[in-house]
């Protein structure tokens, strides 16, 4: 039998292997240094060595399910001539490269998007943008402001291809037959494959499922932390194609609902008012930007004379982090847990609205976004939700009355100041009683505000707060012109925040703090009470608290309470955080990781949320467990059995 060489060095496959690795960690480096303003305070609660074993971790994962292809093509017992050949070592250095480049560039990429998501992006990012044309646009002034990132992902890249060793050894040190070579190659082969299955498992256990984004938690001691231990390619995977809602069976059935119920029935059938409901979803306001939540002055002088005479909730929550998690918060009751609703396959699911439920009672119903028509989904879901008429900028640029492609703010949308003179325009045609939405546009990435008031509604810090000013100014126009139509005294107006955005006031960096969003119910006529409320708020309120006050005759689903007829003591608000559930209510944070209790917290005496008092003996823990067990699980079959209408 002839001789041959084994060509393959274990040693240099272990080298790529670990450049790998240090560049994933250093990428886990750069993000932690993007957002230093988020977890420079925690650094005496965090353990570096749960950080490098939950890094490790993850990133093993990663590594082993994108390079696997190319582990097994320099282990398989290739023929001699093959695998001597410079075309075969051009192509696996090419597989190399391209794919932990990506993976790299991919980490890089999140590090700016995670600001405006909170957490690692998943599969479903590609769902939410794709009816989105301005990409690109976004893209590109993302390379400009974030040019740093650029060239650390082109020196990751160029280490890559620099450090990068041919895996072959020529000539082999180590003389072998053909045959021992085969049989060499073949229990390489073997012995990788369990290695790998158990590193890309997370573990070896038997008891061990395949990790997910969730168990990040175990190495952390807050949600927003959880970022930090895991890679945006291992979210990527572990999500893509993936079943989003399964029933966790906490309760049988019979004892399900009465624990906790989203069914609302009807309520007082005395009320006769029709008053017109106007619900107004600002982009981006979180409570930080407001000097009526505040002890500074903030960015919306017009929004803090409104609360003055408004009911305003201390403490109100968004139930999610996205644009199209406020809407069917805000619009439909639903909450976003593990996943937007919009982009999973539950979207098509029947669903209840304000909108439809107020047109069983004869109002007429509309939705307007300045953004190109079909943008985000909105316009799909306003359907699905009951709006009979949609407005966007299609119908915005055909209105002769206003300034048509000129007033477009070259990005997004429609700036919010005209398009909330159209809107108001167009609420004067109306039919009475109607229910509105607007939803504005121009807080938001890339923060450009008309020309002509680049200085006079200039901001400190970022350039959010400049936006914050104009779209302050743009309701205050707004108001003024609706307190001269017909339909506003015999209007309810509700003010909120489809999420929080840029976070830098210490007291708002928080789990709890990156959800605090206004809610306030502004009535002209001094239907409602006025002051700050001690209730716990949150979007999911809005429909069960609207259809109260208009008399709603139907039952519907929603999570939330009627906050005009609901206790202090009995409002509550959840959130879903990268694998946790935050359960708020009585002062109290419950922070659940869908098996057990894994945080309890004081909110009034720690609003920092620095001491984990568990374990303890306080007896609202096993209630509050257990309510939001209940919620999960209603929500979880509910959605998976099409009952989100009764």
């Amino acid at each position: 039998m002839t001789a041959s060489r084994h060509p393959v060095s274990l040693l240099r496959l272990l080298n790529n292997l670990l450049l790998v690795y240090l560049l994933y960690m250093l990428c886990r480096v750069v993000y932690i240094c993007e957002f230093w303003d988020l977890y420079s305070e925690g650094w005496h609660r965090l353990s570096i060595g749960s950080l490098l074993a939950g890094g490790l971790r993850f990133d093993t994962s990663a590594i082993l399910y994108t390079n696997t292809l190319y582990i097994l093509l320099v282990l398989l017992p290739l023929p001699r001539k093959l695998t001597a050949g410079h075309v075969w070592r051009t192509v696996l250095k090419v597989l190399y490269v391209v794919v932990n480049a990506l993976m790299l560039v991919l980490n890089l990429v999140d590090t700016v998007y995670s600001r405006y998501s909170g957490r690692r992006t998943t599969w479903t990012f590609f769902s939410e943008f794709s009816n989105e044309g301005n990409l690109a646009d976004i893209v590109g002034v993302e390379i400009l402001h974030h040019w740093y990132l650029v060239l650390i992902g082109l020196a990751f890249i160029a280490a890559l291809v620099l450090l990068y060793r041919h895996p072959y050894n020529n000539p082999s040190p180590r003389p072998l037959r053909s045959w021992q070579y085969v049989l060499l190659s073949i229990g390489c082969v073997l012995l990788y494959a369990p290695l790998a299955v158990i590193g890309m498992r997370g573990g070896a256990s038997t008891a061990i499922r395949p990790i997910t984004i969730s168990n990040a938690n175990q190495y952390v001691n807050r949600p927003d932390e959880a970022a930090i231990v895991l890679n945006t390619p291992f979210s990527l995977l572990r999500t893509m194609g993936k079943t989003t809602f399964t029933d966790p069976e906490y309760f049988p059935n019979d004892r399900l609902d009465a624990i906790y119920s989203p069914l609302h029935l009807p309520g007082n059938d005395t009320i006769t008012q029709s008053p017109n409901i106007v619900v107004i979803i600002l982009e981006s306001f979180g409570q930080e930007y407001f000097g009526a939540y505040n002890d500074y002055p903030g960015y919306t002088p017009f929004l803090d004379s409104l609360i003055a005479h408004s009911l305003t909730f201390r403490h109100s929550y968004a139930n999610g982090r996205k644009s199209i998690d406020g809407m069917p918060s805000i619009l439909s009751g639903i909450p976003m847990f593990v996943e937007p609703f919009f982009v999973t396959g539950y979207s098509l699911n029947n669903v209840s609205g304000i909108a439809g439920e107020l047109s069983h009672q004869g109002y007429t119903t509309a939705f307007f976004h300045g953004a190109e028509n079909g943008s985000m989904g909105f316009q799909a879901f306003a359907r699905t939700s009951g709006f009979q008429q949609y407005y966007g900028r299609t119908e915005y640029e055909a209105d002769s009355r206003f300034g048509g492609a000129n007033d477009f703010d070259g990005t997004w949308a429609i700036w919010d100041e005209e398009f909330m003179q159209y809107y108001a325009a167009v609420m004067e045609q109306l039919p009475q009683p109607f229910m509105t939405a607007l939803f504005t546009a121009t807080s938001h990435h890339p923060f450009a505000v008309p020309e002509r008031y680049a200085d006079s509604l200039r901001a400190d810090g970022h350039p959010l707060h400049t936006c914050i000013r104009y779209t302050d100014h743009a309701l205050r126009r707004f108001f003024a012109a609706a307190s001269r139509m017909p339909w506003y005294h015999n209007t309810l107006f509700v003010i909120t925040a489809d999420h929080t955005n840029i976070n830098e006031e210490r007291t708002y960096n928080t789990p709890l703090g990156t959800f605090s969003v206004p809610i306030i119910l502004f009535s002209p006529s001094g239907q409602l009470p006025t002051g700050m409320s001690n209730a716990v708020a949150q979007q999911t309120d809005i429909m069960p608290t609207l259809l109260g006050f208009t008399g709603c005759r139907r039952p519907y689903v929603a999570y939330g309470v009627d906050l005009l007829h609901t206790p202090d003591s009995l409002t509550w608000a959840i959130h879903y955080n990268n694998g946790v559930y935050q359960y708020v209510q009585d002062g109290h944070l419950l922070l659940f990781d869908g098996q057990q209790p894994v945080g309890w917290y004081d909110i009034q005496a720690d609003p920092m949320l620095q001491r984990n008092l568990l374990p303890t003996d306080d007896r609202r823990l096993a209630r509050y467990t257990e309510r939001t067990q209940a919620i999960i699980q209603s929500y979880m079959q509910r959605m998976v059995g099409n009952q989100l209408t009764p």
